[in-house]
C-alpha cells in the first residue's frame, strides 16, 4: 500500500503524519509512505529578468526541505522508511499529479494547511483534492 501525506509544515499537516505513524501498527503490511510538498511557483512574469534560475531552484528546495522536516523527524523517531518530493505548482494539482504518477493508494492530509487569506482567495487545497483526486482521501483534523 502507497500512502501520501502532503505537507505544508503546518500543524493540521504534521497530525496527518501522526495519524499515519499510529496507524501503521493496523496494517499487515508496512506501507509505502511518500512525503510532498508542494511550493507555489513564485518565477512568474519578470522575476527570471532579475533572479536566476538556480537561486529560484535553491528557494524552492529550501522552504521545501524546512516544511518537510518535523514530518521526516517524526518518521524517523517512529524507524518508518519515507520518501520525500519538493514539487513547485499550485497545490492541489500538484498533489493529485503526483499521487497518479506514483500510483498511491491513498492520500492522508490535514484538513486545512496554512491558507489564511491566500486560501480564502484562492480556494481551499483540500476541496480541490477532494474533487480531483482518483484515490480516497483521508482528511484528519
Amino acid at each position: 500500500m502507497k500512502i501520501l501525506v502532503p505537507v505544508d509544515g503546518s500543524a493540521n499537516a504534521q497530525r496527518a503524519v501522526e495519524h499515519v505513524i499510529e496507524s501503521v501498527a493496523a496494517l499487515k503490511a508496512q506501507p509505502q509512505l511518500l512525503l510532498l510538498n508542494v511550493q507555489w511557483n513564485v518565477a512568474t512574469g519578470n522575476v527570471k529578468l532579475f533572479i536566476n534560475q538556480q537561486t529560484i531552484d535553491d528557494y524552492y528546495r529550501e522552504q521545501g526541505m524546512a516544511a518537510l522536516k518535523p514530518a521526516r523527524a517524526a518518521l524517523d523517531a517512529a524507524a518508518l522508511p519515507y520518501q520525500y518530493h519538493v514539487s513547485v505548482g499550485t497545490p492541489a494539482e500538484a498533489i493529485v499529479q503526483y499521487a497518479k504518477e506514483q500510483s498511491v493508494d491513498q492520500i492522508v492530509m490535514g484538513r486545512q494547511g496554512q491558507g489564511g487569506l491566500q486560501s480564502l482567495l484562492l480556494g481551499s487545497v483540500v476541496n480541490k483534492v477532494l474533487h480531483l483526486a482518483s484515490c480516497p482521501v483521508l482528511l484528519i483534523r
